[in-house]
């Protein structure tokens, strides 16, 4: 990988060169003053010399220190290597366990201990900048060459707060075999599903307790049931609880009609309904593109469909954006910043890192790439246009638990399912405020 020709810190050496230069040149044409004057401009050509190779060594000097998951860390240490090579700056990859990183970066960050750079999800941004450990990235006109959906994930109270580089969201996988067409909506995937005569008209992954509100949340939004409102700049607004109101009254009744019908099973897990897809207990399966190799490598002849809307609008996932932040006690700003916009934000990276991880990439130009080359990742393109980014407002940890356990209490039919979700949401609203 060469990431070389972009924004080198060599650059401002050569600068120092081009003053030296300079300098030389006034000395010169000074020979016919006299010898006094010659022999201080050459002390102060001489001062000048031993200033600007202070400085530079300074410019060069320094490291980066990057937390990455295994998944990233192959592609930055090439990234790295390049870097280093065009700068000077030694850049240290330490693989962490992603799902670490976001309460190690926290813990570690205010007492300097912490990374310059760490990879993460969007939705960490309100939790990392209450507790004042990200600085913003001033992404410039470079925020016009990624997906808008990225950027906007990745901006949080009107400041962008790192540098995207995948998307992803679930869509609804079909064997083509059982189902050589997309349904048009609900009612018609679960007929069609009876039609092929498997186990299963339809799979989704739900915990018995906690049912999975990440993965039915297109279905609620499908009934007008946003968790949130948004204010005017489109940013969400805790103080309205939107799925509070009457469409999600009417998704939670037909939560209870769907788990009455055995159609949403609290006994089929994930890996359960990875493991049934994949041995072709069903044509449907509502997951991401984590489960696409696995359906393949068993044989599987997938599509990827849009998510059949169950109310009468559309079915909008969520989005989740992965990216690159920066540590507001970082004490090289300028080189983590090069890293990230002049490195990690070029295409050739992007592409790179969509290529080892599988998500879409979050760069424009790579993203229509991957695209063009891929029926998957198009696929999942096409159903991300409608998704809409996880909430990242720390508010929104107040939400899961009781959203989760209410919607398992209705799926098992545990009471009336709009008092449970009256209750719920009465709940969530007392958490959050």
């Amino acid at each position: 990988m060469n990431t070389r020709g972009i924004t080198r810190l060599t650059a401002l050496l050569g600068l120092g060169a081009f003053a030296l230069t300079a300098c030389g040149s006034g000395g010169d044409s000074a020979e016919q003053g006299s010898g006094e004057s010659a022999e201080t401009e050459a002390a102060e050509t001489t001062e000048e010399e031993s200033s600007q190779s202070e400085s530079g060594d300074a410019a060069a000097s320094g490291s980066l220190t990057i937390w990455a998951d295994a998944n990233r860390a192959e592609v930055l240490n090439e990234v790295a290597s390049d870097f280093e090579s065009d700068t000077g700056i030694a850049v240290e990859i330490v693989q962490q366990d992603f799902e670490e990183i976001r309460d190690q970066f926290v813990s570690q960050v205010p007492t300097g201990e912490g990374p310059d750079i760490a990879v993460g999800a969007h939705d960490w941004l309100g939790v990392l900048v209450n507790n004042g450990v990200v600085a913003p990235v001033e992404l410039g006109d470079a925020a016009g060459d990624f997906e808008e959906i990225a950027v906007d994930a990745w901006t949080y109270e009107g400041q962008t707060y790192g540098l995207p580089y995948s998307i992803e969201n679930i869509a609804l996988l079909r064997n083509t075999e059982l189902a050589p067409e997309a349904p048009a909506d609900f009612d018609e995937m679960i007929q069609m599903g009876e039609e092929a005569g498997t186990e299963y008209p339809f799979l989704v992954g739900l915990d018995p307790n906690e049912s999975d509100p990440y993965h039915l949340y297109p279905f609620q939004t499908s009934f007008g049931a946003p968790v949130f409102g948004t204010a005017e700049d489109g940013s969400y607004d805790s103080s309205q609880l939107a799925m509070a109101d009457a469409g999600g009254e009417e998704f939670a009744g037909w939560l209870a009609e769907q788990g009455e019908a055995g159609v949403l099973n609290l006994n089929i897990d994930g890996d359960l309904a990875q493991e049934s897809f994949n041995d072709g207990n069903s044509p449907f399966f509502l997951t991401g593109p984590w489960n696409v190799d696995g359906a393949r490598e068993a044989g599987i002849d997938v599509a990827v469909d849009p998510i059949p809307a169950a109310g009468d609008q559309d079915a909008q996932p969520f989005a989740g954006v992965q990216g690159f932040f920066l540590s507001a006690q970082s004490e090289n700003v300028v080189a983590a910043s090069n890293f990230l916009i002049n490195y990690v934000g070029t295409a050739e990276v992007q592409t790179a890192l969509y290529e080892t991880g599988g998500r879409a990439p979050a760069l424009t130009e790579s993203f229509e790439q991957a695209l063009s080359e891929d029926e998957i990742v198009a696929g999942f393109g096409e159903v991300g246009a409608e998704a809409v980014p996880m909430p990242a407002i720390p508010e929104m940890g107040a939400v899961w638990d009781d959203w989760g356990s209410s919607q398992a209490a209705i799926i098992k039919g545990d009471g009336d399912p709009v008092e449970l979700w009256q209750k719920m949401s009465e709940d969530i609203s007392s958490a959050i405020d």
